[in-house]
């Protein structure tokens, strides 16, 4: 089971009206942007859709407003992971049933499962569907020692045929390495990708790409970024690199929230951020559109939708 995937690939935010309340239209523009400008690939919910401040009912929403977007022109996938198992399901048997073209599943949330627990998981999530399915590799959010490891990697690659690639959000090259070796041995056609914007030193170690939040601003830069790692220009692809990591700091502090203040910037309504998670402030917005300026992304790339 394989699925086209490559590139600067996008996981679009969540665009909320004044009240907080899920903005559909605004949702199918923000799609319909990203496809438009070069995105190879729609990833959604991510965490930086604010996945767990969603209903079931929006996510489902959601779901079904990507894809009719989409309308097969790049491969949807969709983010099952939830606080309970059974939603992740649900959502997950709802995906296939629309017509995503793949599921994301995560380690089980708000506890410290051990590599036991995360198999027995990914696994009933991953014969839930037909779908082809990538895990999430966050140790980072969900707390050291709760990862998938090089082992834990190939003993699902062993039990799932549908078990296509990883998200990996691991900030540690040794143990990105040790997945990398192993599931490129077992499944040749494994698909790595980066779930931060670190993509040129992981990409001539087997990633085919990456989860961007930078593509919601500059498009024309994450296409250009991936267009030199392509040529094995690595001098552009580190101008591009050192660049796109900036803006990834940028929008580290108060993520969300800075990423939607800074789309907000760049002409792209997204409103607010829903709580607990904070707003941004108009200096706040003031100083990432001096940021945006500066790095001559507000100059350069599109504006609006």
């Amino acid at each position: 089971m394989t699925l086209d995937l490559k590139g600067v690939m996008q996981a679009p935010v969540t665009p909320l009206k004044d009240d907080f309340s899920f903005d559909p239209d605004g949702f199918s523009k923000m799609v319909e942007f990203h496809v438009r400008h070069g995105a190879p690939a729609i990833a959604w919910p991510h965490h930086k859709a604010e996945s767990l401040n969603l209903t079931i009912a929006e996510r489902k929403l959601g779901a079904e407003i990507a894809v009719k977007t989409v309308a097969r022109r790049v491969p949807v996938s969709i983010f099952v992971g939830t606080l309970s198992e059974e939603d992740s399901l649900d959502i997950a048997r709802h995906a296939e049933k629309i017509g995503a073209d793949a599921i994301l599943a995560i380690s089980p949330y708000c506890r410290r499962p051990t590599q036991e627990e995360i198999y027995d998981s990914i696994v009933r999530i991953g014969t839930a569907t037909n779908l082809p399915l990538l895990t999430y590799n966050s140790p980072y959010r969900n707390g050291e020692g709760v990862e998938f490891t090089a082992d834990l990697t190939r003993r699902l690659i062993e039990r799932l045929p549908n078990y296509i690639g990883m998200k990996d959000a691991s900030f540690h090259s040794e143990k990105f390495l040790e997945i990398s070796r192993t599931a490129l041995a077992m499944r040749p056609e494994f698909k790595i990708i980066i779930g931060v914007e670190h993509l040129l030193p992981a990409y001539p170690l087997g990633a085919i790409g990456s989860f961007s939040s930078s593509g919601a601003i500059a498009p024309n830069l994450c296409n250009r970024f991936y267009a030199s790692l392509v040529a094995n220009d690595w001098e552009a692809g580190r101008a591009c690199q050192y660049k796109i990591s900036r803006l990834w700091r940028l929008f580290k502090e108060q993520y969300p929230s800075s990423l939607k203040g800074a789309m907000v910037m760049m002409g792209r309504k997204v409103g607010p951020t829903r709580s607990p998670l904070p707003t941004a402030t108009k200096e706040r917005q003031a100083f990432l559109r001096d940021q945006l300026e500066e790095l001559d992304i507000l100059q350069t790339e599109p504006h609006g939708w």
